[in-house]
């Protein structure tokens, strides 16, 4: 049995691991990978390590595009197995692979405007939305710590992982040759004491465990500081009348936003300004968040008990309609606009930016990681000029950075999630989805604690399991 890292290798993005074993091909997650538009484009069309009709079936840890969008790609090359996720992570993938193909085709049709102008050829979408309803028809929904066999050798169990709805830390249970390896993999692991959400839970000891390490070497601050610098960011608009435009992941970080907002206006922490939520994916994904209250933390179970909506307030508007989207660019501060995408990669955010970043008067909060080469990470490191759909304008807008709104663990959060299992019993342990700086910060911290055969693997790379 081997263990191939496909996606998310030395990155964050574009998650996908393919586990061989001697009757079995499996993948854990299938994710766009996100970054320069070209080299995504065919990183994300073409499956170089292995052909998707020798796939038996795909274990998704949860429902963000990173780790999910590249499913109806994988289909439409003529993979036909099941796809296994919890019931939460299945609803909000229903909604969010048909935005991701709608985001596609109306992202293209807009570029081929200009480029039929020039005479340049013409782009294609990497999937549609008949694509996208063909993956979603493969979907098994599964419950929290329900074990269940999927081949006659391989049994699976998830436990919440605390990040966004739904995700999951997957534990499996191989059995080869007379001989059981156990595997862990934590996708993308949460945080404690986050709103909403309930804490990461830790699955049973392993012999290999995939961790991530987008957080490996940094420190975010404590989650319960969080809306008091939100406030004070909503009071600075309102003192200059300024537009907040704020680029948040449509599942997770909007709600948790809107939850926010929510508690500061109510306890009149800020004046209430308006507030748009501009995704018609984050009105679908809100829904979802509605369907399942197991998910959620006490204190969030508590909320709803009184009869009060923690995703809706007063002078919250959810926008679905094309020209309501429009019609902001001629409403005056102070206001705030949530858009996706978070990576600022596609959808309707990339029309507020280009319609707000040269004033000097507005602000542009980031509260989401920005992978390498995506116009987030260009804003974060406020460059001076940067493109959006292939035009300059000139970053004239102030940029401010939140981390206490991730839902990745940090360093020191993931170092506590690791050190829980028994070293006696690892005998290795693969980091993933991260930068290799904080990936060698974190294998460093590892090994301090006692850890050895830390592995930080390569694109392709592959890794026999004994």
């Amino acid at each position: 049995m081997d263990i191939q890292f496909i996606g998310a290798a030395q990155t964050v993005t574009g998650s996908m691991h393919l586990v061989r074993t001697g009757t079995t091909n499996f993948l854990v997650d299938c994710g766009l990978y996100q970054g320069k538009r070209k080299l995504a484009f065919e990183i994300n069309r073409n499956f170089e390590f292995f052909d998707p009709q020798e796939i038996d079936f795909v274990i998704l840890t949860h429902a963000h595009i990173d780790h999910s969008g590249n499913l109806p790609t994988l289909v439409k090359k003529g993979f036909r197995g099941k796809i296994y996720s919890t019931f939460a992570t299945r609803d909000l993938v229903t909604v969010m692979l048909r935005d991701s193909a709608h985001i596609q085709e109306k992202d293209v049709e807009y570029v081929n405007k200009k480029r039929r102008k020039k005479g340049q050829n013409l782009f294609e979408p990497l999937y549609t939305q008949e694509d996208a309803l063909k993956a979603l028809k493969l979907f098994v929904g599964l419950n929290y710590h329900h074990e269940i066999q999927l081949t006659p050798d391989i049994k699976l169990t998830f436990v919440d992982a605390g990040h966004i709805l739904g995700s999951a830390v997957t534990f499996l249970s191989i059995m080869e040759n007379g001989k059981e390896y156990k595997l862990g993999f934590s996708g993308d692991l949460g945080r404690p004491n986050l709103p909403i959400l309930k804490d990461p839970e830790k699955i049973r000891d392993v012999d290999y465990f995939i961790s991530e390490s987008t957080y490996g070497g940094r420190y975010h601050d404590d989650p319960t500081n969080s809306e008091a610098g939100l406030a004070r960011v909503v009071n600075r608009a309102v003192q200059r009348n300024a537009k907040i435009i704020v680029p948040a992941f449509s599942v997770g970080r909007t709600q948790e936003l809107v939850y926010a907002l929510n508690n500061i206006f109510g306890r009149g922490d800020a004046p209430r300004i308006p507030v748009f939520v501009d995704s018609p994916l984050s009105v679908n994904a809100t829904e979802v968040f509605r369907l399942h209250p197991e998910c959620f933390d006490a204190e969030t179970e508590e909320y709803i008990i009184h009869n009060k909506d923690p995703f809706g307030f007063n002078q919250l508007e959810y926008i679905t309609e094309v020209s309501e989207s429009k019609e902001l660019n001629n409403v005056d501060g102070p206001m705030m606009i949530i858009s996706s995408s978070g990576m600022c990669e596609a959808g309707r955010i990339q029309h507020h930016l280009k319609n707000n970043i040269e004033d000097p008067n507005n602000i542009i909060l980031i509260v989401g990681y920005c992978a390498e080469h995506t116009l987030c990470r260009r804003i974060v490191e406020k460059n001076e000029y940067v493109k959006i759909f292939g035009e300059e304008y000139k970053l004239k807008a102030e940029v401010i950075v939140f981390n206490s709104f991730s839902a990745h663990a940090d360093a020191n959060e993931l170092l506590d999630y690791v050190t829980k299992f028994d070293k006696e019993k690892m005998k290795k342990i693969f980091l993933v989805h991260g930068d290799i700086e904080q990936q060698e910060i974190f294998k460093k911290h590892l090994s301090q604690k006692g850890f050895e055969n830390i592995e930080i693997p390569a694109k392709g790379d592959v890794f026999a399991l004994d």
